[in-house]
């Protein structure tokens, strides 16, 4: 099985995957809209002040899953993630990673100078250093299939 192309093809079915974060021991996680570039690097937008961004600057160590929306007796399929987050302030890579946000989550280009702002939606970038996919894929049960990535 090409677990990079389950990968790729997953994750373009949906906009959202949980982030979890930590403090002291104690996890947190929330949902926030990504995006992502063909490194396979994730993305998305949040405000500065809101816990799992906090978390992340004092904690870049991230893990998250992206699950489509299933009902009761389907097939179930997950892709999981591990990684390091942060915070994009350079104006140069806001401006590279633009497009994905435009392309995939509608935005337009004020995101820019928004990002640059103090009290505004900031750019975060979470390098993935492994991925995980759950599923059954043809076998008679779930299965989880790893993909180290950027390590």
């Amino acid at each position: 099985m090409d677990v990079e192309k389950v990968i790729r093809e997953y994750i373009d079915r949906t906009v959202h995957m949980s982030l979890a974060t930590s403090r002291d021991g104690q996890p947190w996680v929330c949902e926030v809209h990504f995006t992502y570039d063909e490194g396979l690097n994730l993305y998305f937008r949040s405000l500065a002040s809101r816990r799992h961004s906090q978390e992340i600057a004092e904690n870049p160590r991230v893990a998250g899953d992206i699950i489509d929306k299933y009902d009761l007796g389907e097939t179930v399929v997950g892709v999981y993630f591990e990684g390091r987050a942060s915070m994009v302030t350079d104006r140069k890579e806001i401006e590279k990673i633009t497009p994905h946000f435009i392309d995939r989550l509608n935005q337009n280009d004020s995101i820019i100078e928004e990002a640059l702002t103090e009290d505004g939606h900031k750019m975060y970038k979470i390098t993935v250093t492994g991925w995980c996919v759950f599923g059954r894929f043809g076998q008679p049960s779930g299965q989880k299939y790893q993909l180290k990535w950027n390590d």
